[in-house]
């Protein structure tokens, strides 16, 4: 392709947007397949499931709606799954939005005055809604009613409008951003945690029955014991296994054919991917083990701050092959060793030691 040319920029032909679109679509399809669609088919996440469950036929029993609902943890662990879930056992509709969409509080009155009786409302990543609209939600949760103001100045008007009861279930990734006067109004809050790995080969088996996969157990346990504990990266692995298995073998996913496709997608046997790899390999070969600075340690790998921050230090420091320090980011002994490095300055850079001083250091 010639890169000067404009063309090359041009937009796809319709005929390519189709098949992107229908690709994308066929994807979708297969999410939304393998999603459990009652509390008996959720695998995990025992107390939360017990609990919700409590609070679900209690409010069935009463013929009232049920109280709102605040689901916190990691991405990928079942929020938005257990969202529909609880709006399929109250046999109601449900309206799915995120914080990030409700930057107004007009916004949000639009939302609550077009709700139904019962209706679920999932709001994910509440913790990113705009405060205007978070304090309006105070009072939609709790009396179920918004003031919408008309005007500005001194001759604004305040109309109140009554909403019908409805039940918000709120999710988040960062429960502490949360304010007090809004984490207080939820009647119940569960926080989900990951999952361990016979859970998720449990996982990994009810998904491959549901796309028509033959998977021997270890091959599941293969996949489980790479997914870091995310339900959501376990249907992910099993998809690229599937397709390994399907173009490189008989279409079985044995240990050795899993073991085989996860190692062309980059992911090791405890589930680190490349930029994993990429960053522990940089804090051990350019930085000695460390401490260096987050910033420094981004640009080494070529990627965002945040990047570093959000997507590849909480799995790192849950491993223990990461620590976070006050002088900046430390390699663990067990980095070096699931590396298969040497550390050559002997102990500097490991965890109580004295930091490097240098160029990097801090």
């Amino acid at each position: 392709m010639n890169w000067d040319d404009e063309s090359a920029y041009a937009e796809p032909p319709a005929g390519d947007r189709l098949v992107a679109t229908a690709a994308d679509g066929e994807d979708r399809a297969v999410e939304a397949a393998l999603r459990p669609k009652d509390l008996g088919e959720f695998v995990g996440q025992e107390r939360v499931r017990e609990q919700l469950d409590l609070v679900l036929k209690a409010a069935r029993a009463r013929g009232a709606t049920a109280d709102h609902v605040l689901l916190s943890g990691a991405p990928g662990l079942g929020k938005t799954t257990l969202s529909m879930i609880i709006a399929a056992e109250m046999g109601a509709p449900i309206r799915i939005t995120s914080g990030p969409a409700i930057q107004h509080a007009g916004d949000l009155a639009a939302i609550l005055s077009s709700l139904t009786e019962g209706e679920v409302l999932f709001l994910d990543e509440i913790h990113r809604m705009s405060r205007p609209a978070e304090e309006m939600l105070y009072m939609a949760m709790e009396d179920f009613r918004v003031d919408v103001i008309v005007g500005k100045g001194p001759g604004a008007t305040a109309i109140p409008l009554e909403l019908p009861p409805f039940t918000l279930v709120g999710a988040t990734t960062r429960a502490g951003l949360l304010p007090p006067p809004l984490r207080d109004r939820f009647g119940f809050t569960g926080h989900m945690e990951f999952y361990a790995p016979a859970e998720l080969q449990r996982v990994v088996h009810r998904s491959a029955r549901l796309l028509d996969v033959e998977i021997e157990d270890q091959g599941a346990a293969e996949i489980a014991g790479r997914s870091r504990g995310t339900p959501r990266i376990a249907n992910r692995l099993l998809r690229r296994v599937r397709d390994y298995a399907q173009v490189k073998a008989d279409g079985v996913i044995t240990r050795e054919i899993a073991a085989q496709a996860l190692d062309v997608y980059e992911v090791d046997a405890r589930g680190l991917d490349r930029l994993d790899r990429a960053v522990l390999t940089a804090l051990l070969k350019l930085f000695g083990g460390g401490p260096v600075g987050l910033s420094t340690l981004a640009v080494a790998v070529g990627e965002e701050r945040e990047t570093v921050e959000e997507v590849a230090e909480p799995f790192l420091v849950r491993e223990g092959l990461l620590a976070r320090t006050p002088r900046g980011r430390i390699a663990t002994p067990a980095a070096w060793e699931h590396l298969g490095l040497v550390n050559d300055a002997g102990t500097a850079g490991r965890a109580g030691t004295p930091p490097q001083q240098g160029l990097f250091g801090g």
